[in-house]
C-alpha cells in the first residue's frame, strides 16, 4: 500500500475501509463509494499529500493534512467538476446539530458550519487564500457529544504546493 493510502487510510482507531474514505471525499452513496478508484497520489508537500480519484467519470483532486494534535482531525481541499475550493474538516466526532466551528489563520476567522463529524467552509475561496497566506490554521468547535471545545492545529507548510498539484491536476472550467 502506498503512503498516501496509508495516509488516508490510517487513523487513531485504525484503518478505516476504503468505501468510507470514498464516501467522506464525496460519493454520495455507499454503491458510489465501492465504485470509485483508488486515490492515486499527486505528491506529499512537507505536511499536506495531494491527490485524485475518479467518482463514475469525473477526477476530483484533494489536498489534506492531519492536525498536529488529533490524528483523527483532517483539513481537506477538494476539487470537483461542478465546484472548486471546497473546503471540510473532519473531526473524529460528531458535532451537535447546527454547531459552528472557526478557523483561525493569521487574523481570518474562518466560519463553518457542520453536518455529524464534518464542517465545511461557507466561503471556500477565502480559506484557500487564508490557507496560502498563512503558517497554521486552528479550528474551534464542539467536543465528542457537545462537551467542552475541541481545538486542532493544522500546519499549512506545503499547502501551497498541494493546492497547485490539485488545481494543475484538475483545472478550472473542465468537464
Amino acid at each position: 500500500m502506498n503512503r498516501l493510502l496509508s495516509l488516508l487510510l490510517s487513523g487513531a482507531a485504525g484503518a478505516v475501509p476504503l468505501a468510507a474514505a470514498a464516501l467522506w471525499l464525496g460519493a454520495a452513496s455507499p454503491a458510489q463509494a465501492q465504485q470509485a478508484q483508488r486515490p492515486q497520489a499527486l505528491g506529499t508537500f512537507q505536511d499536506w499529500t495531494a491527490a485524485t480519484h475518479q467518482e463514475g467519470k469525473q477526477k476530483v483532486c484533494y489536498a489534506f493534512a492531519r492536525a498536529e494534535n488529533r490524528q483523527a482531525a483532517i483539513l481537506t481541499v477538494t476539487h470537483r467538476p461542478q465546484g472548486r475550493d471546497q473546503v471540510a474538516l473532519r473531526a473524529g466526532h460528531s458535532y451537535p446539530r447546527n454547531a459552528e466551528v472557526t478557523v483561525t489563520v493569521g487574523s481570518t476567522e474562518l466560519d463553518f458550519y457542520t453536518a455529524q463529524d464534518n464542517a465545511f467552509a461557507r466561503e471556500g475561496a477565502k480559506a484557500v487564500a487564508a490557507f496560502r497566506a498563512g503558517a497554521q490554521a486552528v479550528a474551534k468547535g464542539p467536543g465528542a457529544q457537545g462537551r467542552g471545545t475541541t481545538s486542532d492545529t493544522f500546519s499549512l507548510s506545503g499547502f501551497t504546493a498541494a493546492y497547485e498539484a490539485i488545481s494543475k491536476e484538475c483545472p478550472a472550467g473542465r468537464r
